[in-house]
């Protein structure tokens, strides 16, 4: 299978071109050319399959042609090491935690297996040129990248993030590492660190020097796997009998959009709420038609503060910018940070489950959408740990959260990180490195 960019001026690539460049020479995002429906039975017997099966008949068209079956399932077994639970809250009314994984975020399973990816290419050709993954973060993106390529010979990574704007915890598993990861503090918020990384991608005279990759979720293989998740809650939850309804936390709207593309594989699911904090772009795309970015608000679930969702064109293309189709599979809706505490604090009392402020979004739209379609069945993604929020859990819910050993063992370690407050700074220590 080839992938092509969706601004249409580039030609098409191989998966492991789309993965290694990022993003395609005509600065548009790389998407798939084809995505052939899984067979009814795969859906029918789901039950039987495990983890591994699933996530392998998943992905194999879209990377079959550069990664052979084995080690596919290599790079699997790897990647989805831990589990994926559905846990029911209340009546049709349940999470899927995405949380188990090295860094406690959804973002460890794109992140590693982008890793992996990266080291089989590099293996398999013997190369003598790093690649530099160039990415930015509002949050958990970060340690899941930085975790997920600590020691990939022949990978280095820099990571931009907003000085002041991601939780203590969220920081250190960026900036305690080293080895081959390096953290930069920039002086502004997560837009402006996006913003430097597009711009590094247009800069002819930094690309001529080094390869460039990005391992937010515009890349391909950070992206796709994340449709995983939703598979494996429908294989949970498909015993229920009724129709079900995923909500997802959103913020550059990767995740949901791989929701979109399971959707696309077959699996029969209807509907997809889109909760976003009061940076609202999409909700009011979907109330107007009219599509306006602004810059981002700082907020308690701060990895959705994103002003310019990069994955929405996708999820437009996905529904070939038909806004009333759209409006079939899609509703979005934005909630304030006072909603989203109310909501912990009443999750918390009324099923002693801890969620974390990103997961009370995702409750606060599927609660919103069920107002309408009372007979459905909604899945919210808990898509990290509490804990890397913990003094606004704490004292919204009034009780300490024990603190798991993945995050001990970062709490301690020294922070590094380097100042920049323009893209000028970022252009010259890549070009020193």
């Amino acid at each position: 299978m080839n992938f092509y960019s969706l601004n249409k001026q580039a030609p098409q690539v191989s998966f492991k071109t789309a993965v290694v460049a990022g993003i395609a020479p005509d600065k548009g995002l790389y998407f798939p050319e084809t995505i052939e429906p899984l067979p009814n039975s795969f859906f029918e017997r789901i039950e039987e399959l495990s983890n591994l099966e699933i996530a392998f008949n998943a992905i194999h068209q879209f990377v079959s042609a550069d990664i052979p079956n084995e080690k596919l399932k290599e790079i699997l077994a790897k990647v989805l090491d831990f589990n994926f639970p559905v846990v029911p809250i209340e009546d049709n009314v349940a999470t899927l935690e995405l949380f188990h994984g090295p860094t406690m975020a959804f973002k460890d399973v794109g992140a590693r297996f982008m890793a992996n990816c990266l080291g089989y290419f590099s293996d398999s050709e013997n190369s003598k040129n790093d690649v530099t993954v160039l990415v930015a973060t509002s949050g958990d993106t970060g340690g899941a990248v930085a975790n997920g390529f600590l020691g990939v010979e022949g990978v280095k990574v820099v990571i931009l993030y907003p000085s002041g704007k991601v939780s203590d915890i969220q920081e250190r598993q960026l900036t305690t590492l080293g080895q081959n990861i390096t953290a930069l503090e920039v002086d502004g918020t997560f837009d402006d660190c996006q913003k430097m990384v597009k711009t590094a991608f247009l800069d002819e005279a930094l690309l001529t020097k080094m390869q460039l990759t990005s391992a937010n979720s515009i890349n391909v293989a950070r992206w796709l796997p994340q449709l995983f998740y939703f598979l494996f809650a429908y294989k949970q939850a498909k015993s229920e009998g009724k129709e079900i309804v995923f909500s997802v936390p959103s913020g550059n709207f990767g995740n949901i959009c791989a929701g979109l593309v399971a959707q696309r594989l077959g699996m029969p699911v209807k509907h997809f709420v889109a909760a976003t904090n009061v940076n609202d772009t999409v909700p009011e795309f979907m109330r107007t038609n009219k599509y306006d970015p602004k810059p981002s608000t700082a907020t308690i679930s701060n990895a959705m503060d994103v002003g310019d969702p990069s994955n929405f064109i996708r999820i437009r293309h996905l529904f070939q910018d038909d806004f009333e189709l759209l409006k079939t599979n899609l509703s979005s809706y934005s909630f304030t940070d006072e909603e989203t505490k109310i909501a912990l604090g009443s999750i918390y009392k009324n099923s002693k489950y801890i969620a974390d402020p990103h997961g009370a979004v995702g409750y606060l739209g599927l609660k919103k959408y069920q107002e309408s379609h009372p007979n459905t069945y909604g899945i919210f993604l808990e898509t990290a740990h509490p804990v890397k929020f913990l003094d606004v859990v704490e004292e919204t819910i009034g009780e300490q959260i024990t603190i798991p050993a993945q995050i001990k063992s970062v709490m301690d370690k020294e922070k590094k990180s380097i100042r920049i407050s323009k893209y000028a700074e970022l252009k010259e220590y890549l070009l020193q490195r």
